[in-house]
């Protein structure tokens, strides 16, 4: 069996967010726990009837499903706290308005019943169907970065049980546990059976408590394990008997196109069960994935098919935003943090919200109907003339977070003066062989050694006392050695 590459992950925030990385191959990135909330406007909801618990579980989502839409979401706080940001109106029309997956991920075994129980109750109330991810699995990543989750198997299945107890008897959507099916790299034989036995266990004790809940195993991405191979540890994982499908994309940038018929391929090793379908991530895919393999926070990405279960194929349940859009990696902001830089870019490059399709998208890298978008808000503030390079006065923090030929950079640009400043152009010259890959919250050229970054406008002005950051990723063969001397709007600026 093929398996993946070592993985290497950024660290988790402190709220316990995680972002997970392969190198070598396409991104696999985590958030974790959401804000619990309740409450939302009411729409319509219909879900299909599913067997009772013990009996091979079908049914397929319908058409006209409304997933549920966390009113005290991340980005939700951050559009009502920045009503006059230029950001906003983008942020809010295609991120905030959507519903995307809530996920559960810290080990609380006390609370968990009743921190599910308040969002299906909220869920129910407002017509929607809530899309939970459970995320608790004994060695999760492999002791990586978002290592945790419960202590044992034992304790995991009694976790399981107290989850399943809060979903109530209306419908629900469980994405069970990314990485745990397609990441086995660290567990022995004997290991991958007995997590594998645990995960048919809690989609039986899930589907027992919530009859109307559906559950998604792990399968990871088209660009990941082979479909023979994917299948084959779906099956041993239960798929047949205690689970509706598999999700597929969860962080990543795939194609929908390219998932689909990754996502039939599996189907077709699994002998095609009517019962069956798949569920895909097109939170952050509108795009692609970005060149050079850049994972972390890369540029020029943006959100694919909006949430639906109007998916127009019979075989694939929903487009789902399993990874909040605007969270980011752990380049543009902590891993998990809510970054506006990262949202406006998601949003600023795809297209408004609207009907979705009723057939198969297209095997198009962006979405149908994409506009052309500028880099810059569409209500960017009138910036003032740049001033002389007399008149600049700043300091520059470049702090970096290197391993063996690559790096990422995080660069803070402070106006040290007394006078604002209403663009930037900010240049330094590097000591070694590093090369620049992808940017964020800034454009970057390099010719040579000599790099320049300049605002995207919205970031461009800065009052005296004002700082703004940026990062990017970059690939060294010899040394990674720290510039010393940088320039802005040709002005010499302090390193700190």
């Amino acid at each position: 069996m093929s398996t993946p590459e070592p993985v290497r992950r950024a660290a988790p925030s402190p709220d316990g967010r995680a972002t997970e990385e392969q190198p070598g191959a396409p991104r696999r990135r985590r958030t974790a726990l959401l804000t619990l909330a309740a409450g939302a406007t009411a729409a319509a909801v219909l879900l299909a009837t599913q067997t009772g618990a013990g009996a091979a579980v079908q049914g397929s989502l319908a058409g006209g499903t409304q997933f549920y839409k966390d009113p005290a979401s991340k980005v939700v706080k951050w559009v009502a706290a920045n009503p006059n940001d230029s950001r906003t109106s983008v942020i809010s029309k295609r991120v905030a308005s959507q519903p995307q997956g809530i996920w559960f991920a810290n080990y609380r075994p006390d609370t968990v019943t009743s921190d599910v129980r308040t969002i299906t109750t909220a869920a129910a109330g407002a017509g929607q169907v809530p899309v939970l991810v459970v995320y608790e699995i004994p060695n999760r990543d492999c002791g990586g970065a978002s290592a945790g989750g419960a202590p044992d198997l034992a304790s995991y299945d009694a976790w399981v049980a107290k989850f399943a107890a809060g979903l109530g008897s209306g419908p629900s959507l469980v994405v069970l546990e990314p990485d745990s099916i397609a990441l086995t790299t660290c567990l022995s034989a004997q290991q991958q059976a007995d997590r594998f036995a645990s995960l048919s266990r809690a989609g039986a004790t899930i589907h027992a408590a919530a009859p109307n809940a559906k559950v998604y195993l792990d399968g990871g991405h088209s660009t990941w394990n082979s479909a023979a191979t994917q299948a084959d540890r779906l099956r041993s994982a239960g798929i047949l008997a205690n689970a509706n499908g598999f999700f597929t994309n969860v962080s990543n940038f795939n194609t929908t196109a390219g998932e689909v018929g990754y996502s039939k391929s599996v189907l077709s090793a699994l002998g095609n069960p009517g019962n069956l379908h798949a569920v895909i991530d097109t939170s952050r895919n509108g795009n692609g994935p970005a060149g050079g393999g850049a994972w972390c926070d890369p540029a020029g990405r943006a959100i694919g098919n909006y949430p639906t279960a109007a998916t127009g194929d019979a075989a694939i349940d929903a487009f789902l935003w399993v990874k909040p859009p605007g969270e980011a990696d752990g380049c543009a902001a902590a891993a998990g943090t809510f970054s506006a830089d990262v949202a406006y870019q998601l949003a600023a490059n795809a297209a408004d919200p609207s009907p979705q399709p009723t057939a198969t998208p297209t095997a198009t890298a962006t979405p149908t109907a994409t506009p052309t978008v500028t880099t810059t808000p569409t209500a960017t503030p009138t910036a003032t003339a740049t001033p002389t390079a007399g008149a600049a006065a700043c300091s520059i923090a470049y702090r970096t977070n290197t391993w063996s030929t690559g790096f990422t950079a995080d660069v803070t640009v402070k106006n040290t003066g007394t006078g604002p400043i209403g663009s930037w152009t900010l240049k330094w010259t590097y000591g070694g062989d590093q090369k620049v890959t992808g940017f964020w919250n800034t454009k970057i050229t390099q010719s040579g050694a000599a790099v320049t970054a300049t605002d995207l406008g919205y970031n461009g002005t800065l009052a005296a006392g004002a700082s703004t950051a940026f990062g990017f990723q970059g690939t060294y063969n010899a040394a990674n050695p720290t510039p010393t001397a940088f320039t802005l709007n040709g002005a010499a600026c302090t390193a700190v």
